[in-house]
Order: structure tokens, then C-alpha cells, then sequence
């Protein structure tokens, strides 16, 4: 089975939400407490995505809101290098900052990140930013669930989502939890039921899902039950280094292998899994070839030190494929 997309539209993919700043651990194997020097990239879960999809050589756009000080241009110009276009990307004018994520690299199992999103630029993003014109353009709307957290980026997003309906572009619900967003288990159940229902492509770890479920220990055979009743047409179950799942709504079942690599760092692997699990689709590849690409391409990433600037290459991505076949 294969993903259909209006293959008319200038972009391939635009994603909404959250950009970033993250500070990367120069030094591994020590606390943060300990950790003295760090390696600045951009980052931001749908930034990523769309930074991942452009060094595999797709159109990507991007709408979110940035602050009027370095770190906003320094967003903004590395999108802008790696060919992402920026044009609905709003500056903040009343003093929010970007948000900074601090990452601890103790060993290749433990790692953790320290984020600073209180009053976050991107959370301010308006309904009234968002351009019906911009989204039409586009085969695919990316949203990530950090930006359903806070009002106004909640509307915002719900605007933009039910743009993309309108206009025929394919919603893609990547469920990107963040705890420390949320004011209650509740409040983030209701919000991310209310998009995935409304998505033509959900992914996310089998812990996001049981977030969106407000549950413990759901199976995946319950929540596709429960998805395939509205929207959805895919839904994909990641499980580590067990694999991941994809689900069809016409009865298709297809796993993925997890890629054994040399693990520097735990993050980032979700991003990139899911730019290239994308860019296979949009390409034409099937269900399983996407799959493929996915966990390759988290392999690459979780080997290297950065998540943005460590988005694979196509010619990489198959190579690793190649030499696991």
C-alpha cells in the first residue's frame, strides 16, 4: 500500500510548532552539573522533521514564531541554509525568547535534557498567523503535539489543521510528548485525541499513545481500534529497539527493524525518524520501505551528536538499509 498525495502543490511538506535552540553536552560521559561546554544547534521537534526533510531533498516550509534577538536569527538562517522556506515564520515583537533544551550525554543508555520553555516565542504563535494561501501550497501539514499545549500555538494549530482539511493536504499528527508542557494527564488526553482523530497519519512511541489514551500499558491493537473509527488511514506504533509498527485502515500489518549502530545519545531519534519515514512515503516508496527509513535514519542519528545537523542523507539512509538487508 502506498500513501496518496496531491502532487500538484509547491511544497512537500510544511510543518507548524516549536523552534528552537539546543545546547548539546560537549562533554560526555558527566553529569550536567559537571558539564562546562556546549554545542549550540537549532532544534524543536517539527523544525527537525522539516530540517530532515529538506537534506533529504524535499520542499519543506515552515510556520512557527521566533524572538527578535540572536537566537531567533540563528533559527532562522539555518533553516533558511538548508533550504527550508521561512517566509511564515512570525518574529515575536513582545519580548518571548526562544526556548533552550540543555542535554546531559552521561553513557549511550543515560541521557537526559533540561528544557527551558516557560513563556516560549513559539507558544505564541496566533490563529491570525496563520495563512490559508501557505498551507494549500503544501502535499503534507506536520504538527507535533507540544504545540497543543498552551493557548494561543493550540488554536493555531487547530486553525491550521482544519486548513489543511479544507484545502485537501494530508494532516500528520506527530505525538512528540512533553510532560513538562502540560498542566495535567487529562488536559493532554483531550488534545491529543482531538488531532489524532482529525490526522491522516499519526506516529508515535507506544508510551505517546498511551499519553493520548490516558492510560497505562495500552496494546496497539486497542488503539488502532479506536483511531481507524475517525480519520486516520496510518498509524505508526514505534517500540524502541523492538522495532515499530505500521497499521493500515484497510487490515495491513507491516514491522520494522530496529538498526543496531553505535549509540552516542538517546535523542533526536523520533525527529528523524519521522523525516524519513515521510520523505519515503511522499516519494512513492511503499509502507514497508518507509519503515525502513525511519529506523535507519534514527540509527545515523542517535550515533552522532547533534539531531539537526545529523539528518541523514538518502545515500546514507540506503547504505545502512543495504548492509542490514
Amino acid at each position: 500500500m502506498k500513501i496518496q498525495f496531491n502532487n500538484d502543490r509547491e511544497y512537500d511538506i510544511i510543518a507548524i510548532g516549536r523552534a528552537c535552540i539546543d545546547l548539546n553536552a560537549a562533554e560526555y560521559n558527566r553529569p550536567m552539573e559537571e558539564t562546562m561546554t556546549f554545542i549550540k544547534y537549532v532544534g524543536g521537534s517539527p523544525a527537525n522533521i522539516a530540517i530532515g526533510g529538506a537534506k533529504l531533498g524535499l520542499k519543506a516550509g515552515f510556520i512557527g514564531k521566533i524572538s527578535d534577538d540572536q537566537h531567533g536569527r540563528f533559527i532562522k538562517k539555518y533553516m533558511n541554509d538548508v533550504g527550508i522556506d521561512t517566509s511564515n515564520i512570525v518574529v515575536d515583537k513582545e519580548g518571548h525568547k526562544v526556548g533552550l533544551t540543555f542535554t546531559e550525554i552521561k553513557s549511550p543508555e543515560e541521557c537526559s535534557i533540561l528544557m527551558y520553555r516557560e513563556e516560549v516565542a513559539d507558544l505564541y504563535l496566533t490563529p491570525s498567523e496563520v495563512n490559508e494561501n501557505y498551507i494549500r501550497k503544501s502535499k503534507i501539514l506536520l504538527v507535533s503535539g507540544t504545540a497543543l499545549a498552551k493557548s494561543p500555538s493550540r488554536e493555531a494549530v487547530l486553525k491550521a489543521v482544519a486548513l489543511a482539511k479544507k484545502n485537501d493536504v494530508k494532516v500528520i499528527f506527530e505525538l512528540d510528548y512533553r510532560p513538562y508542557s502540560w498542566a495535567s494527564a487529562d488536559e493532554t488526553a483531550v488534545y491529543y485525541s482531538l488531532v489524532a482523530e482529525l490526522a491522516d497519519v499519526v506516529i508515535g512511541t507506544r508510551d505517546e499513545y498511551d499519553v493520548m489514551e490516558n492510560r497505562t500499558d495500552g496494546k496497539n491493537e486497542e488503539t488502532i481500534n479506536y483511531l481507524f473509527n475517525h480519520s486516520p488511514e496510518l498509524i505508526v506504533i514505534k517500540h524502541g529497539v523492538e522495532g515499530s509498527y505500521a497499521y493500515t485502515k484497510s487490515g495491513e500489518t507491516f514491522k520494522g527493524q530496529a538498526y543496531k549502530t553505535k549509540v552516542l545519545k538517546t535523542f533526536g531519534a523520533g525527529d528523524s525518524y519521522a523525516s524519513a519515514f515521510l520523505y519515503a512515503l511522499i516519494t512513492g516508496k511503499d509502507i514497508e520501505t518507509a519503515l525502513k527509513f525511519g529506523s535507519a535514519s534514527a540509527s545515523i542519528v542517535v550515533s552522532k551528536h547533534s539531531s539537526s545537523e545529523a539528518m541523514p542523507t538518502v545515500e546514507e539512509i540506503e547504505e545502512l538499509i543495504t548492509v542490514n538487508a
